[in-house]
């Protein structure tokens, strides 16, 4: 194995099996000009997530549609965050950070941040799921449609196991810890569809996470917002110890990145201390992001529930005022005759 200050023509026959000929992959070191800002934001559209991204928005805006069609109202906050966490989504895969990516340790931990981190929040936030239960028709009688099939599977066994914090804080850690510690992440960066699966793996391990702590969508079980708060918290301490490992790492954790090219001058040790800053850093903002979602809804939640107890009052004559006053009562002309027996 050569130097890192070996040529761009010496690293090029480093490719490992299966690598030669896909753009971006190592061993094509030579296709790519140094980093730069701009040059990671250059548009380079990646098939797969082109087409997922495509049919996504075609999706949700088939059933805004559909809504407003019937005369119904879909939040406009809701559309906006629906389409900033497919601009993550796309930014993330389809521009030059993608490419870089597969050379660079921080570029790859960029896109895992926010695919995991931040993407799924905004994608979240836009609730989706309520969106195609209300957009969706309910089928004929006795027959069973997309909607029904919807339903059926979030009140499904398997929906109540993956939307468990049992099962999704471990994976939310083995993403981390058993993918880079492990030669799990080599193998699958030796070809364009184990880095993509690896991508898709990321942002579902992040909307796993995040759908039952967010809570705006349905889920099969709905935890006080005490507990979401303490689920939230309880993953943040193996993040921040993740990425200060990788920070204090004394050699290199994954050997896709051990040899960038010669002509970038880029220090591979130094790169992967930079990564592992960007994933001790990125977990803070999403953290205070999601804490600012749940006060807000625990906030409205109990002016829902003020307001709800003043229409019963208002309906029934503050029956459970008068309740509660009869009782107090009852209890003081027993404590008077229990006095007076003394």
């Amino acid at each position: 194995m050569t130097h890192p200050a070996a040529s761009v023509d010496s690293w090029a026959q480093l490719a490992l099996p299966g690598q030669s000929g896909m753009p971006g992959m190592p061993g094509m070191g030579g296709t790519l000009p140094a980093p730069s800002f701009a040059r990671m934001w250059t548009l380079a559209p990646s098939p797969f997530f082109i087409t997922l991204i495509a049919v996504l928005l075609a999706l949700h805006a088939a059933g805004v549609i559909r809504l407003v069609r019937r005369g119904d109202r879909w939040p406009v906050l809701r559309g906006f965050s629906f389409l900033i966490g497919l601009a993550l989504l796309f930014a993330t895969t389809c521009t030059g950070l993608a490419q870089y990516g597969m050379y660079l340790f921080s570029a790859h931990m960029l896109q895992h941040m926010v695919l995991s981190m931040a993407a799924p929040l905004f994608l979240l936030l836009a609730a989706p799921l309520t969106l195609a239960l209300r957009a969706l028709h309910p089928a004929a009688a006795g027959r069973t449609g997309p909607r029904e099939l919807l339903l059926s599977l979030l009140h499904s066994r398997f929906a109540r196991v993956v939307a468990s914090p049992l099962f999704t804080l471990p994976l939310f850690i083995a993403s981390l810890y058993g993918l880079y510690f492990t030669p799990l992440f080599d193998a699958l960066m030796r070809s364009a569809a184990g880095h993509d699966l690896m991508l898709v793996h990321f942002l579902g391990v992040g909307l796993l996470f995040f759908w039952p702590i967010i809570g705006v969508d349905p889920a099969p079980h709905r935890s006080p917002y005490v507990i979401r708060i303490l689920e939230l918290f309880a993953a943040m301490p193996f993040h921040a110890f993740f990425g200060v490992a990788v920070m204090m790492s004394s050699s290199l954790i994954t050997t896709t990145f051990a040899h960038p090219p010669a002509a970038w001058n880029v220090n591979p040790a130094s790169d992967q201390s930079t990564g592992g800053g960007l994933a001790w850093a990125f977990g803070e903002v999403p953290t205070l992001i999601v804490l600012l979602v749940l006060f807000m809804q625990w906030s409205r939640s109990d002016e829902r529930e003020a307001r709800r107890k003043d229409r019963k009052a208002d309906r029934d004559g503050d029956l459970e005022l008068s309740d509660y006053n009869a009782y107090l009562a009852g209890l003081a002309a027993r404590d008077g005759r229990t006095a007076s027996t003394g």
